[in-house]
């Protein structure tokens, strides 16, 4: 009863109402609604970050999705308490996504990581917490434990998926959180959450594009009534992630071409390629047009044969389409995610 006189704080339908004036369409996310459309701040550096995110609230976005490990959420921060304080937008009409790092993943880490989360976006609550990788690594020896070989540490007292799922939940009903779920997660992992949740996730967050389309982790996640955002949604252009041999997404001439019958850029179609499957997406940018043509995308949709075009382009570059953000460092990780 406690906990749902909790979550009786954060009405739906009053939230929905509040973001559809500025935010765009929205789909629904545990006991929330998320505007389909939301600003990346991975890779965004401190000293643009704010200027990104201020601009980004200032055109309309009411989605900023954020994590500890990108080191800009104080700047972040700064920007929503300036951006609230004026009382043009309020704090309840945005959408603000945190995520736990793979340090933090014992249960005595969990509650104290989001403070800091909390305390750094001048934040009282999130919208969504997100166990950002299933992998564990090593505390107290900072965010990228290495050993003298420069190989990544895995956490040598790694909590189960329970435990520290378990000590998400508490932030629930604390109301530090209304809605937790998972990132870069396979869909085992995800059934394994599922077996013992009694908040069940409210969120998958993987890289989806049509390199990569996750058709399948989609599917598992809409039978299961589980929200499904897209990172790099454009392929990770410019990113310092790239591989060497990564093929330019943006480039592709069938992509090209339905962009040009759309008279929009291919970025646009590829952030409409998602909301047209019934996912959030989240491009990242730091420059105002961009960050603004990436919200411009309610005035067309794709039709199916578009549809059908995108979901194959993966088969041009491999039989499993080319993950950008692999995480090859954590191969020797048994809660390694991708195979």
């Amino acid at each position: 009863m406690a906990l749902q006189a909790l979550r009786s704080k954060f009405p739906a339908t009053l939230t929905q109402l509040v973001r559809s004036l500025s935010g765009g369409p929205t789909i629904k996310c545990g006991v929330s609604e998320m505007p389909v459309v939301g600003l990346g701040t991975w890779q965004s550096d401190p000293g643009v970050v704010g200027a990104a995110v201020e601009t980004a609230l200032s055109v309309g976005y009411r989605h900023i999705d954020c994590a500890h490990i990108y080191q800009n959420e104080q700047e972040i921060g700064a920007v929503f308490s300036k951006m609230f304080g004026k009382g043009d937008i309020k704090r309840e009409a945005v959408f603000i996504t945190g995520k736990l790092w793979n340090t933090f993943h014992r249960p005595e880490e969990v509650e104290v990581t989001c403070d800091v989360t909390l305390s750094d976006l001048q934040l009282d609550y999130l919208d969504l917490y997100l166990i950002h990788w299933p992998v564990s690594l090593q505390p107290g020896m900072g965010l990228i434990p290495m050993d003298e070989n420069k190989v990544s540490m895995l956490d040598s007292k790694a909590p189960t998926f329970a435990e520290t799922w378990g000590a998400l939940e508490k932030l629930v009903e604390s109301g530090k959180c209304k809605n937790i779920g998972l990132s870069n997660f396979n869909i085992a992992q995800i059934e394994e959450v599922l077996s013992f949740a009694k908040i069940k996730p409210a969120n998958l967050q993987v890289e989806s594009h049509p390199h990569l389309p996750n058709l399948e982790l989609l599917e598992f996640c809409k039978k299961h009534e589980i929200s499904f955002v897209a990172y790099s949604p454009l392929g990770n252009p410019g990113s310092a992630f790239r591989h060497k041999k990564q093929v330019d997404l943006l480039q592709d001439e069938d992509l090209v071409q339905i962009a040009e019958r759309h008279n929009v850029s291919p970025g646009q179609v590829l952030v409409r390629y998602q909301i047209d499957k019934g996912n959030a997406v989240i491009p990242k940018s730091v420059t105002p047009s961009r960050i603004e043509e990436n919200l411009n995308v309610f005035r067309f949709s794709l039709d199916a044969g578009d549809m059908e075009t995108l979901n194959n382009l993966y088969k041009k570059v491999g039989p499993e389409g080319f993950r950008t953000c692999g995480a090859p460092q954590w191969k020797h990780s048994p809660k390694y995610p991708f195979l």
